[in-house]
């Protein structure tokens, strides 16, 4: 074979300076103008008539899903909390996933998460969080007045049926925001499982919502908790999210009970217990205005008249905006808590009056005689035969002060208000449980002789001490 069947052809350069200045050349030859600086296609026009049609139709449609028809938010001036419900299957977190944000919100350890739990989350902002049963008809009542959902997910197991019950109730009323929450991640053995555990049960998420939906993870416990980073992040959402006003709940006013009260008088339940009665709920008001003549439909009872409507002071009102300094926290006092049912707050508004709820370890005042009076010395005693003497608080000083040295009013006790003088002149010194038990008599049967008297114990308590 020749050397010339090997040799390939020349093949012109259709790139660079060479094929650059060829190009040059040609058009020279054929009178047409060279530019130095090259045009820049996307600075003037665009480069293909296609393309640009297909952008545009894009991004019209884009802008077309996101318009829907104005609709006026009818919450009035101070708008109610925003309703989460914390929804799923039994077993899967729900308590305690209220126990942890509540803690994270008000500083606060709650042990029953009964009813609703109405709080301060921010400036401007108050959040009502529920435990929904796993029952259908209270699925059905919280589809219909939840602003935000949590769906809590048991990651081991997967998507169970009350799930797919809840999200298809949901779809009737106006579909609220949801948000999914995985839990029981650390079941899992392996991290590789966890990994395919998050990916598959997002996108299953995703089919359900939509796309984009978001997903929360909880890893495990610690110390019976949830960390707390993985609570900051999902209150911060929680926080920030906005929600949009659902056509229906425009339309219907309904009110989520925090409690109620039995106001129909003894007598007549008395005579007929099975009269009619005459009951007062409590709770904001949600959806439209609700008027006195309307009305109400009481969930699985029946419709009554309403015989009036009041408005009563905010039981958990927002902080106040007249403030010299501008914090980025709350301060603890803002950090409020509402719970009747949960039996956490202390304060409780009626109709005609609120009461506060103090436990015994807030009422006890110090008595008179441990008062130390301005100008007299501890133990000093004046030497009047006359005078009356009282008791210490403790009984076994044998210190006594006299009662004509104490004033009927002290300094301390000016400032005070009609119920802590009230409650002061009432309260009376508690003995010590041992003190009531050295004090009795011991019988083993009540119509025989004691064993041991009330004399003996504390010959034995001197013995002891001996």
């Amino acid at each position: 074979m020749n050397a010339q069947d090997f040799h390939k052809a020349h093949r012109a350069p259709q790139a660079g300076p060479k094929a650059k200045k060829k190009k040059d050349r040609d058009k020279k030859k054929r009178n047409v103008e060279v530019s130095k600086k090259g045009k820049n296609p996307k600075a003037f026009t665009f480069a293909s008539v296609v393309r640009a049609k297909k952008t545009q139709q894009r991004n019209q449609d884009r802008a077309h899903r996101k318009e829907h028809a104005p609709m006026a938010i009818r919450l009035g001036a101070e708008p109610p909390p925003f309703f989460v419900a914390v929804v799923g299957p039994k077993g899967v977190g729900k308590s305690l996933l209220i126990k942890c944000l509540v803690r994270h919100y008000t500083k606060q350890s709650i042990q029953e998460t009964t009813g609703p739990i109405t709080i301060v989350s921010g400036k401007k902002r108050r959040v009502t969080l529920f435990e929904c049963p796993c029952e259908i008809n209270a699925m059905c009542d919280v589809a219909k007045v939840a602003d935000l959902v949590l769906l809590l997910i048991d990651a081991h197991f997967g998507f169970e049926m009350e799930i797919f019950e809840f999200l298809n109730i949901l779809k009737t009323h106006g579909f609220p925001k949801v948000i999914g929450v995985l839990t029981h991640l650390d079941k899992f053995k392996k991290m590789q499982q966890v990994k395919e555990a998050k990916k598959s049960l997002k996108h299953r998420f995703w089919t359900e919502i939509c796309d984009g939906a978001k997903l929360f993870y909880l890893s495990g416990l610690i110390n019976g908790k949830y960390p707390k980073r993985e609570i900051l992040n999902l209150a911060r959402f929680i926080s920030v999210t906005k929600f949009r006003p659902l056509k229906w709940r425009n339309s219907h006013g309904c009110i989520v009970a925090d409690r109620w009260e039995d106001i129909t008088e003894e007598s007549l339940l008395d005579e007929n217990p099975k009269a009619d009665r005459k009951i007062c709920f409590y709770g904001y008001v949600r959806g439209t205005a609700i008027k006195p003549t309307q009305k109400l439909h009481v969930l699985g009872v029946g419709d009554f008249s309403i015989r009036a409507v009041d408005v009563l002071p905010d039981p958990c009102p927002l902080p106040g905006t007249e403030k010299k300094k501008k914090l980025r926290k709350l301060s603890e006092k803002e950090r409020l808590i509402y719970a009747p049912f949960a039996d956490v707050g202390n304060v409780l508004y009626d109709k005609d009056a609120t009461y506060i709820n103090l436990r015994p370890r807030q009422v006890l005042y110090s008595s008179r005689q441990d008062i130390l009076i301005p100008g007299q010395k501890e133990g000093e005693e004046e030497e009047e035969e006359n005078d009356k003497v009282a008791p210490a608080l403790d009984g076994k000083d044998k210190e006594v002060i006299k009662a004509s040295s104490i004033p009927k009013v002290l300094e301390s006790e000016k400032d005070l208000g009609e119920g802590q003088m009230m409650v002061k002149k009432l309260q009376k010194n508690r003995v010590d449980m041992e003190e009531e038990i050295n004090a009795e008599d011991i019988k083993l049967f009540a119509d025989t002789e004691a064993v041991l008297d009330a004399g003996d114990n504390d010959n034995n308590n001197k013995k002891e001490e001996e």
